[in-house]
């Protein structure tokens, strides 16, 4: 029996532990789901819940109206949020390993930013410090994550275009960040961590581009 209950743990049919919780660590149900979720006492992956905000979908004027904003606009504003969390965590906390992005809409998933340290202690001291900050005028809520395998989170029939639940679907929707910024950010290796050069005094961040940056660019710091 004990050899059994362990093969269906996390599987859909385990009927005491949730299996949606235990892929994308988040569920629709949240506190209300008729199963456990069992939240990790230690993990490599952090999760910052709700962080991205795609101005697609918060855009609005005085009237409240939504404006209009390109694809080309929201992947530079997309970009530029990814590149300063990411660099600011690896800096501040360890290396990175992989950090990903929910393009989803459902409450439980949308703006979630998935980071796995390679050090699980990393990962740990993360949570700690971070849920007493502040980024972009809103609190951070940082948990650990049961989600290790980002293949088994997403949405295959996204990564191919042919999802038909469209932003509220289940499973992962992670939006790309463009190549260049992805070469940049994964073909640098391990940082250094503490201060970045600008922070200390002297020399150029390795990270600045000269890229156009909308005027609400401004996501501020941890």
């Amino acid at each position: 029996m004990a050899e059994y209950l362990a093969s269906i743990f996390g599987t859909e049919k385990d009927k005491v532990n949730c299996s949606f919780y235990f892929k994308i660590g988040a569920c629709r149900h949240g506190d209300r789901c008729s199963r456990l979720h069992n939240k990790p006492t230690f993990s490599q992956t952090i999760v910052l819940l709700n962080l991205y905000r795609n101005p697609q979908n918060t855009a609005q004027t005085a009237d409240g109206s939504h404006c209009h904003v390109s694809d080309v606009e929201v992947q530079e504003h997309y970009d530029s949020f990814f590149e300063e969390v990411f660099t600011e965590l690896q800096e501040k906390y360890g290396e990175i390993e992989e950090m990903n992005v929910c393009d989803n809409l459902g409450d439980h998933l949308v703006g979630n930013v998935y980071v796995k340290f390679r050090r699980e202690e990393d990962a740990e001291r993360a949570v700690t410090e971070l849920n007493n900050r502040w980024f972009n005028g809103q609190a951070v809520q940082a948990e650990l994550s049961p989600v290790t395998d980002f293949r088994e989170s997403c949405c295959r029939q996204y990564e191919m275009g042919e999802c038909t639940r469209g932003g509220f679907c289940n499973f992962m929707h992670l939006r790309p960040i463009s190549r260049d910024l992805r070469r940049q950010l994964y073909g640098r290796g391990p940082r250094r961590r503490g201060p970045s050069p600008t922070r200390a005094g002297g020399g150029h961040r390795p990270r600045e581009r000269n890229r156009r940056r909308s005027p609400d660019h401004r996501h501020g710091r941890f």
